[in-house]
């Protein structure tokens, strides 16, 4: 399935939902990986920092890095922050969409959405 979408998040999340909902509204199949649930590997996280930087893969408007202590949060680097990421899924940006083994977007965003999958 290498034309296959695969949505990466947790499912609990209400920019999740949204994405699913888009998704389901519009028709699109996709695969969905729960990160909390089944986690998610050093070597996919250095993959797409790869791709798109650590820094878009952060979340660093959520709850759980925003608890953080000040000392955890400075001196941010990719190494840094994809440890973060491991120990916390929480911190990871959601959805993450991969087509093709490419991200090919980070976080809801339906007019980008509209792009990638307009017909």
């Amino acid at each position: 399935m290498s034309n296959s979408t695969i949505m990466y998040g947790i499912k609990a999340c209400d920019s999740m939902k949204r994405a699913q909902l888009w998704f389901t509204d519009h028709g699109i199949d996709y695969a969905f990986h729960d990160y909390k649930k089944s986690a998610i590997s050093r070597t996919v996280l250095e993959n797409w920092a790869s791709q798109v930087g650590w820094e878009i893969l952060l979340n660093r408007a959520g709850t759980t890095f925003r608890k953080l202590a000040s000392e955890q949060k400075e001196d941010m680097t990719q190494e840094k922050a994809i440890t973060l990421m491991l120990a916390q899924p929480s911190m990871i940006k959601r959805p993450v969409l991969e087509r093709e083994g490419k991200i090919v977007c980070v976080g809801f965003k339906p007019v980008e959405y509209e792009a990638l999958f307009a017909s």
